[in-house]
């Protein structure tokens, strides 16, 4: 992305309605809907908004929650927030470059990490390793 927008006129106009309402208006898509929950392949998880690499793909494992889940976040690329919406404390997964909504966080992950990133396929691209998409920002 060339230029982050400044506003959410700007987002709007930007994002898919769909992506909008989850990635700024911290919604969440239908388990076992996502484009993303079955991919497979070697390569890097993206921000749909802003395009910062988030996840790799060594890092995603089957949870059976019905959202593509991962066991931890590249350094830097995520923030964390206190959500107690719907009657319950969880922990909120916001992008660190434009924090947009990503999902959340749980601590009933793999024992590598313990965590498992519940994540929104329509707040992530991918891209596969032999499309150039590296780690990096």
């Amino acid at each position: 992305m060339e230029r982050m927008p400044t506003t959410e006129d700007g987002w709007k106009a930007q994002l898919t309605p769909e992506q909008y309402a989850v990635l700024r208006e911290r919604g969440t898509e239908a388990p076992f809907t996502g484009a993303l929950l079955q991919e497979h392949r070697d390569g890097v998880y993206r921000c749909a908004a802003c395009g910062q690499a988030l996840f790799a793909s060594g890092t995603k494992f089957e949870s059976g929650s019905g959202w593509p889940s991962f066991d931890a976040a590249l350094p830097g690329a995520v923030e964390y927030v206190t959500d107690a919406t719907h009657g319950m404390e969880r922990t909120e997964v916001v992008c660190s470059q434009c924090k947009s909504h990503l999902g959340h966080r749980f601590d009933d992950g793999p024992a590598t990490t313990g965590k498992r990133y519940c994540m929104n396929s329509v707040c992530l691209e991918f891209k596969p390793q032999d499309s150039g998409a590296g780690a990096s920002k």
